[in-house]
C-alpha cells in the first residue's frame, strides 16, 4: 500500500481503500463464526444434525437426482439412531416433530420448483421421491389446501 500511495495513479485512493476492505474481509473470514452454536446435549447436537441433512437435499437442480431421504426413518438411518430417539429429539428441542420439517420443506422446495422451473408437475414429483404424481398431488394439496397446478397458475 506504502508503494501504491508514492504512485502518480489517479486513482490510488480508492486501490488503496479497496486493499483495506481486502484485509478486513480476510480477518473476518479468520475469526470463529457467531453462529456456532455450543450443544449443551445430544438432543439438541442431533437435532442440528438432522436440520443440516436436511437442508442439505434442496434445492432440487435436476429431474435426474431425486431425494434420497424422503422419511424419519431415512434420516434415522443415515444418522444411526431409532427413529424413535431422532423423533424425540427433534420434538423436544424445536417443538414440530421430525415429520413436519421434512414435510415443510418438500413442500416449500416445491413451491419454488413450480414457480421457477417450467418443469411439468410429474417431474417436480419425481424430483422429490415420490413414486407417482397422484401422491405428490394428493400430498401437497393436503399441506397447502391447493393443487400444484393451481398454485402455478396462481403464480403466473
Amino acid at each position: 500500500m506504502i508503494e501504491e500511495q508514492q504512485t502518480e495513479y489517479a486513482y490510488k485512493d480508492d486501490l488503496i481503500h479497496n486493499y483495506i476492505n481486502l484485509i478486513i474481509h480476510e480477518a473476518l473470514k479468520m475469526q470463529p463464526s457467531e453462529n456456532y452454536q455450543q450443544h449443551n446435549n445430544g438432543l439438541s447436537r442431533l437435532t442440528s444434525v438432522f436440520l443440516e441433512l436436511l437442508e442439505r437435499q434442496f434445492p432440487v437442480e435436476t429431474t435426474d437426482r431425486p431425494l434420497q431421504l424422503k422419511t424419519a426413518q431415512d434420516y434415522a438411518n443415515n444418522l444411526n439412531v431409532h427413529v424413535n430417539y431422532l423423533n424425540r429429539a427433534v420434538k423436544e428441542v424445536t417443538g414440530k416433530p421430525t415429520t413436519s420439517h421434512i414435510s415443510e420443506r418438500i413442500i416449500t422446495e416445491a413451491k419454488a420448483l413450480l414457480q421457477h422451473t417450467n418443469w411439468n408437475i410429474a417431474d417436480i414429483a419425481y424430483a422429490l421421491g415420490f413414486d407417482y404424481p397422484t401422491y405428490f398431488n394428493n400430498y401437497f394439496k393436503r399441506i397447502t389446501g391447493t393443487n400444484p397446478k393451481a398454485l402455478r397458475a396462481m403464480e403466473v
